[in-house]
């Protein structure tokens, strides 16, 4: 299954995110060195969130990152939601479906 996590950040996020971007990097690092998260960055212009794209069968994957996440622990997530997502098309799309040619 994919799940994705979506974060809405603080309006100084990026003034405060220093301290923390290390530990931060190095458990989404950690998350993707086991194959649960697969992409993850934040938004461009302006940088007012982010999202991260999880395999995984549970949404309690992507739960257990943002209880560990120094970002969110640290009040630079404002809010965050999870929502699975039904991936049909692309290599790596859970329920492939291909249509008759």
């Amino acid at each position: 299954m994919h799940f994705l996590l979506f974060y809405e950040f603080v309006p100084d996020y990026l003034e405060r995110r220093g301290q923390f971007r290390s530990e931060h990097l190095r458990l989404a690092w950690e998350f993707q060195s086991r194959g649960e998260l697969i992409l993850a960055g934040a938004y461009a212009d302006p940088v007012d969130g982010a999202a991260l794209l999880f395999k995984c069968d549970s949404s309690a994957v992507p739960e257990r990152f943002v209880a560990s996440d120094p970002y969110a622990i640290a009040g630079l997530v404002k809010s965050w939601r999870i929502r699975e997502w039904t991936t049909v098309v692309g290599q790596d799309a859970i329920t492939p479906v291909h249509l008759p040619a």
